[in-house]
């Protein structure tokens, strides 16, 4: 869920890697200390920043450390990419990623989807929105006649409300490239871009649902001075992944922490309760990788519309067939587009 409001950043990011290494892998190099580490490291998207998001997450790692028997320690990214590059090398055993980030988690990090994410309103998805400063005048219908008239703020390349759904959605539809249409284009965070948007810095920008839920709990006077002209189709919540080495016992402790969290009346529930509800969540619930496939079809449809802006038959057929390859797989495994 967080991943939609990423603080990017050189310093933040060095801040987050000198973290990981201080705490360590846990896991050892060789498959074995892989299999049975003796403490597991959580990766978390910061949102804001660190001191902001560790009050909201030790909670949660203090009771799932007391639940699967293994000491738990954070790792604050800055960025999707040092998600990624953390579980690949074996320096993260456990995470939460945001859809886009966890299908590249799935291909390139030997991890896979154990749970997904529900939100506070029971729900299982949010939307990729563009935003405008209020009373701006700007409307969508101005955005996309393009003209260079308007400056643009794009999130990560990695980020699915950011980049990957307006692209999908809003943009390949009609043929528009952002830097052919926008006077300029910058990639940012979501929070970076909610505040170039509300300071009048640039003049439309990407975000999502939930991170404009958090920026005007955090930040009520700005977030007044934004406004959505756009929003997404529902796009597949966040997902808990582990990596496959892990040992199958210590992988199901895992998963049965976070489909059995919050649930039920007693006092150790209703505590638990309070601690989703500072995260903006509802639980979780069971997910395989399959859950990620809305996010390949996405992936392919918007290849397959960049192809055929070129005139190169043969990649358009590359990429024709890898988006009926997709449909087929999507079909087989009983999936949805969300």
């Amino acid at each position: 869920m967080m991943d939609r409001r990423a603080l990017i950043g050189g310093a933040a990011a060095l801040a987050g890697s000198a973290a990981l290494a201080a705490c360590g892998s846990g896991g050892g190099n060789s498959a074995e200390s892989a299999a049975h580490p003796t403490s597991l490291v959580f990766s978390i998207l910061s949102a804001e920043n660190q001191s902001n998001m560790e009050p909201l997450w030790q909670p949660l790692l203090n009771d799932m450390a007391h639940a699967v028997g293994v000491p738990i320690r954070p790792f604050f990214a800055s960025n999707y990419t040092a998600l990624i590059e953390a579980m690949r090398a074996g320096q993260v055993q456990v995470g939460w990623f945001s859809a886009l980030p966890a299908l590249q988690a799935t291909r390139r990090a030997n991890a896979d989807v154990v749970g997904r994410i529900v939100t506070a309103n029971g729900g299982t998805s949010y939307n990729s929105v563009l935003i405008v400063r209020r009373g701006s005048g700007i409307t969508l219908d101005r955005v996309l006649a393009c003209g260079k008239h308007y400056s643009f703020g794009i999130g990560d390349a990695q980020s699915t409300s950011g980049t990957l759904a307006p692209l999908t959605y809003l943009f390949a539809p009609r043929n528009i490239t952002p830097t052919d249409c926008f006077s300029t284009v910058r990639s940012a965070s979501h929070q970076a871009n909610f505040f170039a948007v509300a300071n009048g810095v640039i003049d439309v920008a990407t975000n999502n649902s939930v991170g404009l839920v958090f920026a005007a709990r955090e930040n009520p006077e700005i977030a007044h001075n934004v406004e959505t002209i756009w929003q997404s189709p529902p796009l597949p919540e966040s997902a808990i992944l582990v990596r496959r080495d892990l040992d199958p016992a210590l992988k199901e402790r895992i998963r049965q922490f976070f489909l059995t969290y919050g649930v039920g009346t007693g006092p150790d529930a209703v505590r638990q309760q309070g601690v989703l509800r500072a995260l903006e969540y509802g639980g979780f619930q069971a997910a395989d990788n399959s859950y990620l496939d809305p996010v390949r079809l996405m992936e392919a449809s918007t290849a397959l519309a960049e192809a055929r802006r070129g005139s190169d038959q043969q990649a358009i057929s590359r990429a024709q067939a890898a988006f009926d390859q997709v449909q087929r797989e999507i079909a087989a495994h009983g999936t949805h587009p969300q």
